[in-house]
């Protein structure tokens, strides 16, 4: 179920709405004159989303990449891969 307070309580109950974020793990939806306007999300749940977000983007990407035949051999990566690692490592 939705958790929905008006904006009032967002300035006169601040402490209690950010506790039932953090404690529920769920959106809290703030409303100004009955529609919705905000949504306040818990510091932990908004990084996950955007962690999320971006490992979709990347799986975007990869396989645009397979589509349009940009791909390599694994082989030829990981040894790409090795001789950079080793190329700093040596500087």
């Amino acid at each position: 179920m939705d958790i929905i307070r008006p904006s009032a309580d967002l300035r006169n109950r601040y402490a209690e709405i950010s506790k039932t974020c953090r404690e529920t793990r769920k959106p809290v939806y703030i409303t100004v004159n009955g529609r919705g306007d905000t949504v306040l999300l818990g510091l932990a749940e908004y990084e996950q989303m955007r962690s999320e977000l971006e490992l979709l983007r990347m799986l975007a990407e990869s396989e645009e990449d397979m589509a349009q035949g940009r791909v390599a051999p694994v082989e030829e990566t990981f040894d790409s891969i090795r001789k950079s690692l080793m190329a700093r490592k040596a500087e």
